[in-house]
C-alpha cells in the first residue's frame, strides 16, 4: 500500500472516492475491506453514502459491490496500458440503470446528474458520478492500476504528461526495474568440478 504525499493536489470531480473505493483490497496484503457485508456497510456509511444505523447489506449486494469495484479497476488498467475488458463498462452500466441515473434541473436551470433509486442501489450509482463527470474533462484517463502484477493499486496519475505506470516508483517500480533487469542477466556457468581419485 503506497503512501501518497501531501504536496500532491487531490484529484478533481472527487475522484479520491472511486480510488478509495477500489483500494478497499489491498492486493499486496490480501486486505479487503469488503471481505464481509458488514465490512461494506461500514465503508459506505464512512463515505456518507449510506446512513449507518438502519443500514443492512446482504452479502448478494456486497458481491455487487465487488463486481463494480473491480470493474473500475479494470477500467484503470486499461487507463494504464493493459488490455481493457469489455464487461468492466458493461458493469457501470448495469449500475447506473439500477441505480437509474438521471439529470435532474433545478428551477434556475442548473442541472446534475443523480441517481433517483434509493438506498444500495442509489449508493452504488453515487460512486459512478466522479467517474462521468471525469470523463467530460479527461481526467478520469488519469486514474489508474498500478502496473505490477502484485499491485494493481488505483491511484491518480499527477505527471505532466501522464505517464505514470506505478502507484509508487520507489517500491513497485524499483521492484520491477529490478525483476527485469535479472531477467536479462546472462546465466552464470556453473563451475566443473573435477572428481577426486
Amino acid at each position: 500500500m503506497p503512501v501518497s504525499s501531501e504536496h500532491e493536489p487531490h484529484p478533481p470531480h472527487d475522484l479520491d472516492l472511486v480510488i478509495d473505493f477500489v483500494n478497499t483490497l489491498d492486493a499486496e496484503t490480501g486486505e479487503d475491506r469488503l471481505a464481509g457485508a458488514s465490512g461494506l456497510a461500514t465503508w459506505l456509511a464512512e463515505q456518507q453514502l449510506l446512513a449507518r444505523s438502519p443500514t443492512v447489506v446482504r452479502e448478494s449486494q456486497r458481491r455487487e459491490a465487488v463486481r463494480l469495484r473491480e470493474a473500475l479497476r479494470e477500467l484503470m488498467k486499461a487507463h494504464n496500458g493493459l488490455p481493457a475488458d469489455p464487461a468492466a463498462a458493461r458493469e457501470l452500466e448495469r449500475v447506473g440503470l439500477r441505480g437509474r441515473l438521471a439529470v435532474e434541473f433545478a428551477a434556475d436551470g442548473s442541472s446534475r446528474l443523480a441517481p433517483r433509486a434509493d438506498g444500495f442501489a442509489g449508493a452504488l450509482a453515487m460512486l459512478l458520478l466522479p467517474v462521468i463527470a471525469a470523463d467530460a474533462d479527461g481526467s478520469w484517463r488519469r486514474v489508474k492500476a498500478c502496473r505490477a502484477d502484485d499491485c494493481h493499486w488505483a491511484f491518480y496519475d499527477h505527471s505532466r504528461n501522464r505517464a505514470g505506470v506505478w502507484c509508487d516508483m520507489a517500491v513497485c517500480g524499483n521492484r520491477t526495474k529490478v525483476r527485469t533487469y535479472r531477467s536479462k542477466r546472462p546465466a552464470t556457468p556453473s563451475t566443473p568440478t573435477t572428481p577426486t581419485a
